[in-house]
């Protein structure tokens, strides 16, 4: 009897004293990075949202406390397809609880969908369609950095109210570009601007002559870009062989990246007008974080996909730490309850509808002469209030947002 009474005190003793990682399924958290590793996009995410993920997990302490994660990577190739078969190998094969960044909004869409069928959680940083919170709105998912509406209420509200009121666009002929080109025309009509024309090229491709062409005969003040990455930089370097910008016109740069202005140089990337959700030199909490990253991808400063990847799988794991789960429907819900709070992107919110609540920034890029020296690229023109940046919860016919 005295045998047995010890035995029980012990067994007792041992389940108070589990780590959480026994209620996490097959003992371990693992974290999917999928995004362009070689492509397009490589440089926007990348092996830099890799990085991102490993320091978020660093930096939760949630590994100190016994829980075991793991952070694999894939390259989706900007495929829907690729990116399915990878998700669904990640899901069912190899134990993925959840799958980060994504940029391409045709792949992000997809696995969005997939997510939601097998239960698990998708955090998106890289994709910008906003239709993520809107009709395809998931309970599996958290739109975390930016997206086309935001883009389009940042550059293009404020090109319009600074004279730029008649445009062409040159968009991306994928889901990404349609969202952004879309969401765009209707703030220029709304701001009481015009929309003379447009032109959707292939995604990706590297001769945009014809497009151009097309841009430049239109006589349009302004020429959208509803592109990004390297169909940007492409279009950029070639409007200036074709004296698009000494002939009048301007781009508008509709979603560009630091690391789009590293590749210009500011020579040709002066005065571009952007909304970004992130920029290194903001404050002294984000200088400090991103002299970490470069110190660790190449000396290369973060993008603001990059900057969301950390801070979206931090607060991810903080929600698994909280509910000792990895249930991914759990998961997600536990992170609309709980505030978020980075060196990043600072205090914020996740809505019902998955969309992630901070501040915008509209930027410009500076001239040669004001740059201090490396990555020292950007001028903050306006902060666009966190309640200001993102389309109102009404209005983006998610069905989550009625509940």
């Amino acid at each position: 009897m005295r045998t047995a009474w010890f035995v029980a005190l012990a067994l007792i003793a041992a389940v108070a004293a589990a780590p959480a990682s026994a209620q996490v399924s097959d003992g371990v958290v693992k974290i999917g990075v999928m995004n362009d590793q070689s492509g397009t996009y490589a440089d926007i995410s990348g092996q830099g949202s890799v990085v991102a993920a490993r320091m978020a997990v660093e930096d939760s302490g949630i590994t100190k406390k016994g829980t075991k994660v793991e952070v694999i990577f894939a390259d989706h190739l900007n495929k829907p397809d690729v990116g399915s078969q990878i998700a669904r190998q990640w899901y069912d094969a190899e134990k993925v609880d959840v799958i980060v960044d994504v940029p391409t909004s045709s792949v992000a869409l997809a696995i969005n969908q997939i997510t939601r069928d097998k239960g698990k959680a998708f955090l998106v940083s890289g994709a910008a369609a906003s239709d993520l919170t809107g009709k395809a709105c998931s309970p599996n998912t958290i739109h975390w950095t930016y997206d086309t509406w935001a883009l389009a209420n940042g550059t293009g509200s404020a090109v319009v109210k600074t004279g730029g009121d008649t445009w062409f666009f040159l968009t991306a002929d994928y889901a990404f570009g349609h969202a952004l080109e879309r969401d765009t025309e209707a703030v220029v009509l709304k701001s009481g601007g015009k929309v003379l024309g447009k032109v959707r090229h292939p995604f990706p491709t590297s001769d945009f002559s014809s497009f151009l062409l097309q841009a430049q005969a239109s006589k349009a003040k302004i020429i959208g870009l509803a592109n990004a990455g390297a169909d940007t930089i492409n279009a950029i370097k070639q409007g200036a062989e074709f004296g698009i910008v000494r002939g009048g016109q301007q781009f508008a740069g509709l979603l560009v990246f630091i690391s789009d202005v590293h590749a210009l140089s500011l020579e040709r990337a002066q005065g571009l007008v952007l909304t970004e959700a992130f920029y290194w030199d903001l404050n002294d909490r984000t200088r400090a974080w991103s002299k970490r990253f470069a110190a660790q991808h190449h000396g290369a400063m973060p993008t603001m996909v990059q900057a969301g990847v950390y801070s979206a799988v931090l607060h991810y794991l903080k929600a698994v730490d909280a509910l000792k789960s990895d249930d991914g429907t759990k998961v997600i819900a536990k992170m609309k309850e709980m505030p978020t709070d980075d060196a990043l992107f600072g205090k914020g919110t996740v809505r019902a509808d998955g969309r992630k609540i901070h501040p915008m920034y509209l930027f410009e890029v500076k001239k040669p002469s004001e740059s201090k020296g490396a990555w020292d690229y950007y001028k903050v023109r306006a902060t666009i209030p966190a309640e200001q940046a993102f389309r109102p919860l009404d209005q983006g016919e998610c069905p989550l947002a009625k509940k």
